[in-house]
């Protein structure tokens, strides 16, 4: 049996499977919460002994006497620690919960204490400044740069009688982004709403029909089951026809992991954020004063490519500007349409909006979001999204046979042109209970170049959360996913290309890894374009029932509706990105009490919003990609990297003004070389002015969402 370490394992852990993966895939299915515990303390007595051996005073300051060894211990704890992390993310159970939340605390403190140790420090500032630095390989130069600014932020400088309260700190964050994470799985598990007369789902589509018999008949019910997870949730607010079904949904979903969560039917008072929000926020604003910051936001830029706290807010705040005028013009619309064409004389209420803008826009367009839905089958969408990725970055894609934690979840290689593998992923594609929301790539294995001069080929999980398959009329139907369903999967997998493909041997620069924050969406970003393209969708989608391509008919529509009500989902994302932004910039310890996190969500609306946000709304309970996601004073990215996306794909857009595709091949090489291949060994504004040969322009963006 091979271990995942080269060092030896006692005879009782030989067996256990988060040892004795080697350096190859993880047998999830063989993982139990009993085999948590032993296998991460033994991981961490031989990463805390590899540590000791660092800082020893015979220990050369030497990438292969310091870097590699250290390298060697922490990737061992870390690779097992992700796969129990990624377990506790999509095949939660309270044991599994409770083993990892047992673990948690004990891993936090080992990599805060990394970080704080000052003798650690010392040898790579020794490395740095040795003539033995200049040998190395650029993206080692990178690793060793990355190490010294993580060691600053780490606490490494800090006296000692302040590190046990900056290690506190750290460990107080991760229980707390995990029991925020909890309480909004919980909350979304825990509601099921059952309606019982056929003639209340007038207007939802077949298939959500369907999936709401499969679910009561699941939890032993009577009738047409309904829950928080979003495939169930959201049909209702879009086609129900029912106002007080939608209202009551509403309620719920925008209530969860609230105070207000008992009232309406979907959680405990145990499972109130508030509080948890304001610990976290207290916290974070202690590690920056701590750190020499003057708050949270001014030291997450630390390793991100905005210069200042005044630029980002500048920037969302000409970007809310610009796009205000079109939002109002949207909701006018709206506002009109529901009173003249619904008869909604009392207003546009909130859980109205989505049902009212699916209806203008099939009157404007002709067209219905499930009507185009029938003609993506997931299979169909896969194939043509490998299709792109293929033609674009010259690999291969083909199923593999690895194991998996969840009977739907389906596995795959990436192979160059000669056959060698480059990589391989998982695919996780639909909700289910126990299962986090929401949609995410995520590192299950980096690549790095081994002493040996072998070569480990990355792995990622691409996760999802779309609508299952259904039972219509007693016969398994296959999966149909929405157009925006199909533009999350495109966006997760360029966060996986990203990883997938590197070239970088140094696993600390490799992929997605020391990449500045607010630039790692550019790749995913980048690839939502090609979900726009006839030239892709015509190969990637086959009606339901007849088999056809999509009509070139409907295309255009959709085409032509792409930027409909752009203008309120701009502001919204701007909303949440000026939200977190303030949150972290502005946060006074001293006053935050009470609902001083809602009050400046609700501040925020107010200035920036056209939609008046509801009295109920407690969304922000739930914004776990600032709470328990790792964005916090980093939700600006996506906008901040939308600029880099679109401004990349323009390079396409004028490739293929001279050959006829979109799906230049020598475009994409070159996009693969100078973007995906040198993942996080330069900073990422060298690497776009590489692929563009200049700086960035916020035109393509613009002119992309209709907002020029």
């Amino acid at each position: 049996m091979t271990n995942l370490t080269s060092f030896p394992v006692p005879a009782q852990l030989q067996h256990n499977p988060l040892l004795s993966f080697g350096r190859g895939i993880a047998a999830y299915p063989e993982v139990k919460p009993a085999h948590i515990a032993p296998a991460i303390e033994f991981l961490l007595a031989h990463a805390q002994n590899a540590v000791d051996l660092a800082t020893h005073a015979d220990t050369a300051s030497t990438w292969d006497a310091l870097v590699e060894p250290l390298e060697d211990a922490t990737e061992s704890l870390g690779r097992s620690w992700g796969v129990i992390s990624h377990l506790n993310s999509v095949a939660d159970t309270p044991q599994l919960r409770t083993a990892y939340g047992e673990m948690l605390p004990k891993v936090t403190a080992f990599f805060s204490s990394l970080g704080q140790n000052l003798a650690l420090y010392q040898k790579f500032k020794a490395l740095r400044s040795s003539p033995a630095f200049e040998k190395l390989t650029s993206a080692q130069k990178k690793v060793i740069e990355n190490s010294l600014r993580d060691f600053r932020l780490g606490g490494a400088e800090l006296s000692d009688a302040d590190k046990p309260r900056f290690a506190q700190i750290q460990d107080e964050q991760a229980v707390l982004g995990k029991s925020f994470s909890d309480h909004v799985l919980d909350a979304t598990d825990g509601f099921v709403h059952v309606v019982a007369d056929i003639q209340d789902l007038a207007g939802l589509p077949e298939d959500t029909i369907a999936a709401a018999v499969d679910l009561a008949e699941q939890k032993g019910l009577q009738g047409w089951a309904f829950t928080l997870h979003f495939p169930s949730y959201y049909p209702v607010m879009q086609y129900a026809e029912n106002r007080a079904l939608r209202r009551l949904m509403y309620e719920a979903y925008v209530t969860r992991a609230s105070e207000l969560a008992p009232q309406y039917g979907n959680g405990k008072l145990e499972w109130d954020n508030t509080q948890n929000m304001i610990e976290q926020l207290r916290l974070r604003d202690e590690e920056a004063h701590m750190l020499g910051f003057a708050n949270y936001a001014d030291l997450s830029l630390a390793a991100k490519m905005a210069g200042s706290v005044n630029e980002v807010d500048a920037f969302l705040s000409t970007f809310a500007a610009k796009s205000k005028p079109f939002a109002q013009k949207d909701w006018i619309e709206l506002q009109e349409f529901a009173k003249s064409e619904l008869q909604l004389t009392d207003g546009l209420q909130p859980w109205d909006i989505p049902y009212a803008s699916e209806h203008l826009k099939q009157q404007r367009y002709s067209f219905s979001e499930n009507e185009l839905k029938q003609y993506f089958p997931l299979p169909k969408v896969l194939e043509g999204l490998f299709r792109v990725i293929q033609t674009l970055f010259g690999v291969k894609i083909e199923a593999a046979d690895l194991p998996t934690w969840h009977n739907d979840v389906q596995s795959f290689s990436v192979k160059d042109h000669s056959g060698l593998i480059r990589a391989y992923f998982y695919l996780d594609p639909y909700a289910r209970p126990g299962k986090r929301g929401g949609a995410w790539m995520d590192d299950a294995r980096g690549r790095r170049e081994l002493s040996n001069g072998e070569i480990q080929v990355p792995v990622a999980y691409l996760v999802c959360n779309f609508a299952p398959p259904v039972k219509v009329d007693g016969v398994l139907r296959q999966p149909t996913i929405t157009h925006d369903d199909v533009i999350t999967l495109f966006h997760e997998s360029g966060h996986g290309l990203h990883h997938l493909l590197t070239q970088v041997g140094a696993l600390g620069v490799s992929g997605i890894n020391g990449v500045e924050w607010d630039a790692v969406e550019l790749p995913s970003q980048f690839m939502e374009n090609f979900c726009w393209e006839w030239e892709v969708l015509e190969n990637m989608t086959a009606h339901i029932e007849t088999g056809k391509p999509l009509p070139r008919e409907l295309f255009e529509k959709m085409l032509a509706a792409k930027n409909f009500q752009n203008g309120l989902a701009t502001l919204r994302q701007i909303v949440m990105s000026l939200t977190d932004w303030r949150l972290h910039s502005s946060f006074n310890a001293s006053h935050a009490k009470g609902h001083a996190v809602l009050d400046v969500s609700r501040s925020m609306a107010a200035e920036y919003n056209i939609i008046p946000q509801p009295e109920i709304s407690r969304w922000i309970n739930t914004f776990s990609h600032i709470f328990a996601g790792g964005y916090a004073a980093g939700y600006y990215s996506y906008k901040w990297a939308e600029v880099l996306s679109a401004d990349a794909y323009s390079a396409f857009e004028e490739a293929a003004k001279l050959t006829g595709s979109i799906l230049d091949a020598k475009t994409g090489i070159r996009y693969r070389e100078e973007i995906l291949e040198v993942g996080g060994s330069r900073p990422a504004a060298e690497s776009f002015k590489a692929f563009r040969g200049r700086e960035p322009s916020i035109d393509a963006l613009l002119r992309h969402g209709g907002l020029a």
